[in-house]
């Protein structure tokens, strides 16, 4: 098949979207497909690329420099009188193709896709649906997000976040409908996002899978442990992802302050950059943690992939997760999971059988619950391995057959 992947953000950012959309680009070129990917460019000129055997059409881009590129280290916040302000503006700024149609329409004439899949309704993901619904050619879509990642971090009143959460779901909602099939990562993210109302399109929860070559239980290497000057005698709480408010990272760091005492001989590592680094790592500092919590910034495979493997437990206080790739990727290297009870992060993370649901902003039950695991050997091996037969039902390589088939479902249907 010749498929297009359209999306609003892709490698080398990282987030779940840019990582799932680049996993399902390789995927499909390995098994065979013709594929294109359509992004926003990152240096602004628009230009075509063959990597990894996937042809990826980059369209001219300008720069949101209110939010950061996700690709480029963070920059130090500048002093005044002594004092860091905090970054308002960023000179490497988020990427986003504002008129992408013209573009888009001569990719498209050229490459004459079969089907598209589209990710983000954003400028390229409308531009897409509406060449395709224009030349009769399947739609699918993958719906990532709640209204609540996009106002969450807004901190919107009550009174203002309810009617606002409530038209974005319309207006996702609305836009599933264009398409002729949709999907989502999770049973819990369809029915949350739904809520009742109907679409009449097929709609059906597909894992956003992991690549379980990748992601593999045993020690890690002894370089690794050099490289980022992590203690190999102790027992390791990791987090892996944005280190952005929305991920609520702040909640682990106090969660493990509070459990410090009861747990001598450990450390946090955070993996991961974002705009709330800074902030964390001066609350980490003021409380006299600079050796205990240790932030790595961002890694890149292979490193990450032997990163998982120093961790005893993965712990995450996120919100916002529509399923949570970091979620089955600590599973997939056998570690129990800590995590809250919102989103669909219970699908991976299982209370009482491979870890611990906390109610979200409890830093009491999370703490206890870090205490409960690091404590007791037994309980980490019985959690792990029912991490691990978790994580196999999200085998990347059951994705690739779920969406295949679905791409020729609608060809056949449009047909």
């Amino acid at each position: 098949m010749k498929i297009v992947i359209a999306t609003a953000v892709y490698y080398p950012q990282v987030n779940g979207v840019a990582v799932f959309s680049h996993n399902l680009a390789l995927g499909l070129t390995k098994r065979g497909h013709d594929v294109m990917v359509i992004c926003p460019s990152q240096n602004g000129k628009n230009h075509i690329e063959i990597i990894d055997g996937v042809k990826t059409a980059y369209l001219k881009s300008i720069q949101a420099k209110v939010y950061h590129d996700q690709i480029h280290p963070l920059p130090e916040r500048k002093k005044i009188f002594g004092i860091k302000m905090p970054n308002l503006f960023y000179k490497h700024g988020f990427r986003v193709s504002v008129f992408p149609y013209p573009e888009i329409k001569d990719i498209l004439n050229d490459f004459n896709p079969d089907v598209v899949h589209v990710q983000i309704s954003d400028p390229i993901g409308l531009s897409v649906v509406y060449y395709a619904r224009k030349h009769n050619i399947p739609v699918v879509t993958t719906e990532h997000n709640q209204p609540e990642v996009l106002t969450g971090p807004m901190k919107l009143p009550r009174i203002i976040k309810k009617p606002v959460d409530a038209m974005l779901s319309s207006y996702f909602r609305n836009r599933q409908s264009k398409s002729d099939f949709v999907t989502m990562p999770t049973s819990q993210a369809i029915d949350h996002l739904l809520s009742g109302h109907r679409i009449d399109v097929p709609v059906a929860a597909v894992s956003n899978g992991v690549d379980l070559s990748n992601f593999k239980p045993g020690k890690a290497k002894e370089s690794i442990y050099k490289e980022y000057k992590i203690s190999s005698d102790k027992k390791i709480l990791l987090y892996v992802g944005r280190v952005d408010p929305e991920k609520k990272v702040e909640a682990i760091i106090k969660a493990y302050m509070k459990a410090r005492n009861n747990l001598p001989k450990t450390e946090m590592i955070i993996v991961g950059d974002g705009v709330d680094r800074i902030r964390l790592e001066q609350l980490v500092k003021r409380n006299g943690l600079d050796n205990d919590v240790k932030f790595l910034g961002r890694v890149m495979p292979p490193d990450l992939y032997e990163l998982y493997k120093i961790g005893d437990v993965f712990v995450t206080a996120s919100e916002i997760e529509t399923q949570g790739i970091v979620l089955i990727e600590a599973a997939a290297t056998g570690l129990p999971l800590i995590a809250v009870d919102r989103g669909a992060v219970s699908e991976v993370c299982r209370d009482g059988e491979n870890g611990y649901l906390c109610e979200p902003g409890n830093i009491d039950e999370m703490s206890s619950a870090m205490v409960k695991i690091l404590s007791d050997d037994k309980m980490i091996k019985k959690f792990s391995e029912q991490s691990l037969k978790i994580a196999n039902e999200h085998n990347f390589e059951k994705t690739l057959d779920s969406f295949i088939n679905i791409y020729n479902h609608v060809i056949q249907n449009k047909k």
